[in-house]
């Protein structure tokens, strides 16, 4: 599989690679909202939270303490 060159393709793939992550466990962003300020002092309102996601703008912190509070130990990225 080619590698995406843009940057609006690499924000596809990992706005992708998340959505799917969040959906597979069944969190609401209204829950992750509310497990990434307990967790780590993240405030983010749920709908803020879709926005990023939905835009592909956050930080690789961002993703990885998505991917830890929702409790994803492994993704597969091909």
């Amino acid at each position: 599989m080619p590698k995406p060159a843009l940057d609006e393709e690499w924000k596809a793939r990992m706005r992708g690679i998340l959505k799917a992550e969040i959906a597979r466990k069944g969190v609401k962003y209204k829950d992750l909202s509310v497990m990434l300020e307990e967790t780590y002092g993240v405030k983010e309102s749920p709908q803020n939270l879709s926005n990023k996601i939905a835009h592909g703008t956050f930080s690789a912190i961002f993703m990885f303490q998505i991917l830890e509070v929702i409790g994803c130990d492994s993704i597969k990225i091909t």
